[in-house]
């Protein structure tokens, strides 16, 4: 059953490839959704998955690439259908 998570990530998360990283370990576990910067400094971002890729995904996501400062990851159930992990523009 697929589970949908809408994260904010707040800490020093721009800047340092944040979004980038976070494709490349979407697609490596084949999780659906889509990543943006927020013009507040934040990273916004929508994952999809069975609970087990969620699981991860947000350890991941506690974590960040190297360089990445993780403060906090806000996480609140949503909806939505994703076929493939995207970047989307800053918002």
């Amino acid at each position: 059953m697929t589970e949908v998570r809408r994260l904010i990530i707040s800490g020093v998360v721009q800047g340092v490839g944040f979004r980038y990283a976070m494709l490349a370990q979407a697609r490596l576990l084949g999780v659906g959704g889509w990543v943006r910067n927020r013009r507040d400094g934040s990273v916004e971002a929508m994952i999809a998955g069975d609970a087990g890729q969620i699981a991860e995904m947000l350890v991941w996501s506690h974590l960040g690439p190297a360089g990445a400062a993780v403060d906090d990851v806000m996480v609140e159930t949503a909806s939505g259908e994703f076929s493939d992990f995207e970047l989307r523009p800053t918002v």
